[in-house]
């Protein structure tokens, strides 16, 4: 479903978790390339997958679909412990 409302718990990888926490940091896919030091295009194959995985349409759904299911923390606001967080 579009917008993020999906009703199913998605299984995402450790690397994609941390993904969906660089883009609610408001990061551009090319900081993300260089802050997991990986190429830009891995980054965009990685954003692809987790839209379809999560059933989202761009990034502002994908990060209102993460604070609904748990998957990021943004300003001390729907706390979690995120695998390898990223500082």
């Amino acid at each position: 479903m579009a917008g993020g409302k999906s009703q199913t718990p998605v299984s995402l990888s450790d690397r994609e978790l941390q993904i969906i926490d660089l883009v609610a940091a408001g990061l551009t896919n090319q900081e993300i390339a260089g802050k997991l030091e990986i190429s830009k295009r891995t980054v965009d194959n990685h954003i692809s997958n987790i839209l379809t995985k999560t059933e989202t349409e761009n990034r502002v759904a994908l990060v209102r679909w993460a604070l609904q299911w748990g998957k990021v923390c943004l300003n001390d606001v729907n706390c979690c412990n995120l695998p390898n967080q990223i500082e």
